[in-house]
């Protein structure tokens, strides 16, 4: 387990822009499906338990890799998203379907995460809906720098110390799991109830 943190951070404070009832166009990875991933997340939650309020546990159909925000609904034209879901399908078409390995853990300021390998075609899918992006509105948002592709098992629900959920984390070994990418999905996301729920928009299938 690597610990890169000696204090937490209350995860659900709200961000520039962001309130209740708010709505975002993102793309994500998303493990539907996925038994693999869901043993293993079911596993750091059995294992996170004893925590109980310090952490909010991640259900298995939340669970997402974050990729690449496009804008806030009422702010981005939906003939606009259509236009960037036709142009992604076009670039994603040429990325071949590939496997990750999920885990093991790294401990953050404001959650758990699990490192992801190998990164480089996560990259791949990111750079091309950046792309796709860029080709319809001519800018793209969030910097294309700075992305470490991860998933998060749990998000810190406060303000308080790191050492005892490193102690937790340091007293397990857990199997890292196998995952098979074969789509990005387009979704429209929310924080209103401390998690980040969403509905899809657009799966896009890869090559």
């Amino acid at each position: 387990m690597t610990t890169q943190t000696e204090t937490m951070r209350n995860h659900w404070w709200w961000r520039p822009g962001w309130n209740v009832g708010r709505r975002f166009y993102t793309w994500h990875l998303t493990f539907d499906g996925q038994d693999d991933v869901h043993r293993l997340a079911a596993e750091y939650r059995s294992a996170l338990a004893p925590l109980g309020d310090v952490l909010t546990p991640i259900p298995d159909r939340w669970l997402h890799l974050t990729m690449q925000g496009i804008g806030f609904v009422g702010e981005t034209k939906e003939q606009d998203v259509n236009s960037i879901v036709d142009a992604a399908r076009a670039r994603l078409a040429a990325i071949p379907a590939f496997d990750l390995q999920i885990g093991p853990e790294v401990l953050d300021p404001e959650a758990v995460l699990l490192r992801v390998r190998p990164d480089d075609p996560v990259r791949a899918v990111r750079n091309a809906i950046r792309e796709a992006i860029g080709d319809v509105l001519g800018e793209v948002p969030e910097k294309a720098e700075g992305f470490t592709p991860h998933v998060s098992v749990a998000y810190s629900a406060g303000d308080g110390p790191a050492e005892p959920i490193a102690q937790i984390l340091s007293g397990i070994n857990l199997t890292p799991a196998q995952a098979r990418i074969s789509s990005a999905e387009l979704i429209v996301i929310h924080r209103d109830n401390q998690m980040y729920e969403w509905e899809s928009f657009a799966n896009v299938p890869l090559g």
